[in-house]
């Protein structure tokens, strides 16, 4: 029995002492970390920059009365098509008590020069006809008559021009037809039946009754940051991304740079405008909201790594090789020389070859249990 629990003793014993032996070992020997092994890849870089605004058509024109007084109709709405020349809205005149005087007063003199003019003729026609008076006087009584006649239909037609805004020698001008000036889409109608409007003229640029712009002519016009601006240059192509139309991109050519900046919210921003190519099939509203990506430098076919494996000691660069051969892991560290980076990748000029692999980002423990 003594015996018995004498070996029980010296096997817990041994065990505590294997134990204790085992976890001091693995204590003072860690296991080794593992690294992802990343390989250089032959690829693109490009540099990039984004210029955020919007799209508008390229001229965008006003159509304002030549007369003032109140809408009586509209003919068009937003989002129609007009041609140079088509109605869009009628205006009727509200002429001015002074105004109407004026021209009543014209009028009956003319009326009264007419008669005298008339009179003046008939009675030369008669002693002309009888050889008491020369051609000559005859000649100039016919013209006093022709130029009183002329008179008197001026005043009438500016009589009916102040009360209708219309008059009959003029009634395909018509000033009261408010008509478009160019042929494109109507992009908004501001005003109503019923509005009073003022016409445009020297010193007042008179109420709008309609804004027109062809939206096949579209350009992005945005802004750019002072750090970016001096890497761009016009004719330059522009990929567009438009809030609207997501899934589909747009070519631009890069058209005016701002000379001068404008500060918004502590930043120098230059505005930039581009040409957008629109294709026929896709029907694009202004206003719509859009970023451009400038190309500012690109390198093709060129030996590329994720910028995250490079280590960077004052001036020089590194990446860890991974040594051939062997069970373990073990990186040897080499200079390489780079040169365009897109912020995710960069590009390697010299240092090391497309067969070379690279020590990547730690794997955690339990990842590597895993794999394992």
């Amino acid at each position: 029995m003594k015996k018995a629990k004498r070996i029980i003793f010296i096997a817990i014993i041994a065990i505590m002492f294997i134990g204790t032996f085992a976890f001091l070992w693995k204590k003072a020997n860690p296991p080794k970390d593992q690294f992802e092994v990343v390989v250089p890849k032959v690829g693109n870089i490009e540099r990039k920059t984004i210029a955020t605004g919007k799209i508008e058509p390229r001229n965008e024109v006003l159509i304002k009365p030549q007369i003032s007084g109140i809408i009586t109709e509209i003919y068009k709405q937003a989002g129609d098509k007009v041609t140079t020349g088509e109605i869009i809205a009628k205006v009727k005149v509200i002429p001015e008590m002074v105004q109407i005087n004026s021209a009543e007063s014209r009028l009956n003199q003319a009326n009264i020069t007419l008669e005298q003019a008339q009179d003046d003729y008939n009675r030369v026609n008669k002693l002309y006809n009888s050889g008491v008076v020369s051609k000559e006087d005859f000649l100039k009584s016919q013209f006093q008559l022709k130029k009183a006649k002329e008179d008197k239909e001026n005043a009438q037609d500016a009589l009916t021009i102040i009360r209708e805004g219309i008059s009959k020698k003029s009634a395909s001008y018509s000033t009261t037809q408010i008509r478009s000036t160019i042929s494109g889409t109507i992009l908004d109608v501001p005003v109503k039946v019923g509005n009073s409007v003022i016409q445009s003229n020297t010193f007042n640029d008179g109420t709008t009754i309609a804004s027109v712009a062809n939206l096949r002519d579209m350009i992005f016009k945005g802004k750019i940051d002072e750090t970016e601006v001096g890497r761009i240059k016009e004719r330059m192509p522009i990929a567009l991304t438009m809030g609207a139309l997501q899934e589909k991109k747009f070519d631009a050519i890069l058209e005016y740079i701002s000379p001068k900046g404008v500060e918004e919210n502590g930043a120098i921003l230059f505005e930039i405008k581009a040409a957008a190519k629109i294709p026929e099939n896709v029907f694009v509203r202004a206003g719509y909201s859009a970023n451009a990506e400038i190309i500012l430098d690109k390198r093709e076919k060129v030996l590329t790594i994720p910028e995250s494996v490079v280590e960077f000691v004052n001036d020089t660069s590194y990446v860890n090789v991974l040594k051939k051969g062997g069970k373990e892991q073990e990186f040897i560290r080499k200079a390489v020389k780079l040169g365009l980076s897109d912020g995710i990748n960069i590009e390697v000029k010299s240092g090391i070859t497309p067969k070379d692999k690279l020590k990547g980002a730690l794997i955690k423990k339990d990842e590597a249990k895993k794999q394992e």
